[in-house]
Formats: C-alpha cells, structure tokens, sequence
C-alpha cells in the first residue's frame, strides 16, 4: 500500500521554480532515499510534504488523505514527523526535555513512558545524559537526540532531512544502522542525503533529483550498480 504519494508536484519561491512536477511514492514499510546534488530541491521537497511549504502545483496524499493544504501540526498529529537538516535541538534545555516536547500528542503519561523507555533502549547516551543541556553534546548525540524526539510521537512516517551532515564517519555507521532498526520495528522511512552510498545501501527504493526534476529511480541495489550514478555520486 503507497503509504505517501505525491504527484505532479511543483514548488516556486516567487519566480523560480524550485520543483519542476516530481511524482514519487513511498508503500508501507520501506526505506526510499531521494538523492541529488547542492540545490536539486530534496529539502523542499522534504518542507512541502511536511507541509511547511505549499506547493503552486500537484497533490501529496498520506495514507489516502490529500495533505498539501494541511498544517504542519496537523501533518504530524496524522503520524509524518520531519527530522530537520541539522539536528535543530532546543538548547538552554535539557535532554529530557527536548524528548517531552516530542510526546506533546500524549496526554496519556503512562503510554509517553512507555514510548520514553524505548528511546532510552535504542539511544542510551541519551539516558545517560538526560539532565544535561543539549548544547553540550556531541554533533552524533544531537542528532541522535532529534531522533529519539521525532520516534516521542510515534511516526507512521519519518522524513529524515541529511541526517548524516557534518558527522564524524563512526557516527555516520552508527545513526545509518538506527535507521535501519526504526524502519526494522515498523516506521517507514523518506530519507534525503548526500551520502549517496549509505543511503542507497540501505534503501528499498531510490530517486534522483536533478535541478528539481526525478531523473532516475529504481531499487537502491540498482541505482548503486548504475555507472550513471557511480560516476556522479559515488566518485566511480
């Protein structure tokens, strides 16, 4: 089942045409990574399904249900959760505060515990230092952090913008093998990245973006055999 469809869908930012009429799907359980060079338009493709963007054109579908002209709070409470390009953790704030502002849907305490105590599970550094500031962890704890605050509301969908940017290369094995794992105990995952060979490793599905068109799609397995994108991704 297409868990997310979008179709035909073209963004401006006042006379320039940022998306030219992309249409991509994303079923129920996958890993699909969008990849492209500087400037191709992943992150807006990213803002405008999660609704921070309106498109000038074309329709995006969650689950059925025409989306493109919701709120973002009201994309998230239907289950899509965005993970922001550069971590973006509150800082001046703790840890575990970071991780409550993610559980803002539950009203329910027990079920935020319950939810709170798997993300401790699957990031105990976070445990760890959940009374410390956010601003004094590491780049790979940060993002682990905007993770485990994204995974607070239980997303259905989980758009993931770069989350390997600026990380050291352990860190970068480490947050790809999570990723992974969330997919692995039913999360469905819309992944862009740069790092075109950890995306594609472990992709279902890929895109490639062009200058804000899809240029090229097929099974990850595929698009990291194409000498195509060897020679402009994969430095082949």
């Amino acid at each position: 089942m297409d868990m997310l469809t979008v179709d035909k869908m073209s963004v401006h930012y006042g006379m320039i045409q940022a998306v030219k009429e992309v249409s991509f799907e994303v079923k129920q359980g996958e890993i699909v990574s969008l990849i492209g060079a500087n400037g191709a338009g992943k992150t807006t493709i990213l803002r405008t399904i999660s609704g921070l963007v309106r498109p000038s054109s074309g329709s995006v579908h969650f689950e059925g249900k025409a989306i493109e002209k919701e709120t973002s709070p009201k994309i998230v409470n239907q289950g899509l959760v965005q993970v922001p390009e550069g971590r973006h953790v509150f800082t001046g704030m703790t840890v575990m505060e970071n991780l409550e502002l993610g559980s803002f849907l539950y009203k329910n305490k027990k079920e935020s515990q319950a939810i709170l105590d798997t993300v401790f599970q699957r990031f105990p550094i976070l445990k760890e230092r959940k009374n410390q500031d956010a601003a004094t962890l590491s780049g790979g704890e940060q993002q682990m952090l905007a993770m485990g605050r994204a995974l607070m509301s239980r997303p259905k969908l989980l758009l993931l913008d770069e989350p390997s940017m600026g990380l050291a290369p352990i860190f970068i094995k480490e947050i790809f093998s999570i990723i992974q794992e969330i997919n692995q105990q039913g999360t469905t995952v819309l992944l862009i990245e740069q790092n075109a060979k950890m995306a594609l490793s472990i992709a279902d599905r890929g895109y490639v973006l062009e200058t804000g068109k899809i240029v090229l799609e097929g099974s990850g397995q595929e698009l990291l055999n194409s000498p195509d994108i060897q020679k402009a991704y994969l430095g082949g």
